[in-house]
């Protein structure tokens, strides 16, 4: 292990274990309290959406009609020339509604980095989200998640992230609606420095939405924060948690695994870490396994997040 990467691993864990005690803070997303609900994040079927297979418009439907699933999450990717075309939108909503199935938010990729460090950069890309903003107000959805990609040294990239951040929630409070980070890679998998985000941001429009398997802060090299630790210091921000599923195990329930990189997560012991912490919102199942197709995968993992629910509630 070289010197540099030896000393940013020092430094990650040091900053992560003086932050756990913000997992015994007040949560922060005001969610109904009726009882534990899943949804259905769009990325979980991106292989028959891309390959075009299934159509978009049709997504609710499919959530319902396949998986019993009442609650989605919309990813732009799939709409990316539809945010201000009012018609689409409008027959978009009146299919959901049309099914009994409730938009909660849309996933925004692809539209500029936030924190980006050349300021003129960072304001174009909080003002592409804009139109996110205002089409999720339109779905009815609570939020529209973010990432949080920067550039700079690990402080420099916590001031230029809030400031994007800031500024965006502004303009969401405006239309009633939440900004809220995923883990997603770089420091933003660092759950002590996405905290620290949250916390220099200070609104509370702005939040977090907890990725269960996306703390990886290097592939290349290798660098991994760990999942629970950075749930739990994400919590008190949650306003959404992604139930992040791949392969899973036989003789075991609860454990899926990331074959790529031979990444297990417990979902048993994680999903407690969000009960604890206290949260009332929607689990929303992200099936991004390789040896279940989509379907069965996706089926496979509302039964395991409800056999965890039902044994811990």
């Amino acid at each position: 292990m070289n010197p540099s990467r030896r000393q940013f691993l020092q430094t990650c864990s040091l900053l992560g274990a003086g932050s756990l005690f913000a997992s015994a803070l007040p949560a922060a997303w005001g969610a109904e309290k009726t009882g534990h609900k899943i949804s259905l994040a769009q990325w979980s079927l991106h292989k028959a959406f891309f390959d075009g297979k299934l159509d978009p418009i049709d997504f609710a439907k499919i959530t319902k009609n396949e998986f019993g699933i009442h609650a989605v999450e919309y990813v732009n990717q799939f709409y990316k020339d539809k945010a201000t075309d009012q018609k689409y939108l409008q027959d978009l909503k009146s299919r959901a509604e049309g099914e009994g199935v409730k938009g909660l938010l849309i996933m925004i990729d692809r539209e500029g980095n936030l924190g980006d460090p050349d300021p003129a950069k960072r304001t174009t890309a909080v003002e592409n989200h804009y139109k996110w903003v205002e089409a999720a107000k339109f779905l009815g959805c609570h939020s529209i998640r973010v990432n949080a990609a920067s550039g700079g040294s690990y402080d420099e990239q916590v001031e230029r992230a809030a400031d994007g951040l800031r500024r965006l929630s502004e303009f969401a409070d405006q239309h009633e609606m939440n900004v809220i980070v995923e883990n997603h890679g770089g420091l933003s998998s660092s759950g002590a420095w996405l905290a620290k985000v949250m916390q220099t941001v200070n609104h509370p429009r702005c939040g977090t939405l907890p990725d269960f398997g996306n703390f990886a802060i290097d592939r290349q090299q290798d660098i991994w924060y760990d999942r629970y630790q950075g749930v739990a210091e994400l919590m008190p921000y949650a306003k959404a948690v992604s139930v992040k599923t791949h392969d899973f195990v036989d003789g075991n329930p609860y454990l899926t695994v990331d074959t790529r990189f031979n990444k297990e997560t417990d979902l048993r012991r994680i999903i407690k870490i969000v009960i604890d912490a206290g949260y009332t919102g929607y689990y929303g199942i992200e099936y991004e396994g390789s040896q279940l197709d989509e379907y069965a995968g996706i089926r496979r993992s509302k039964e395991a997040l409800e056999k965890v629910l039902s044994e811990l509630t």
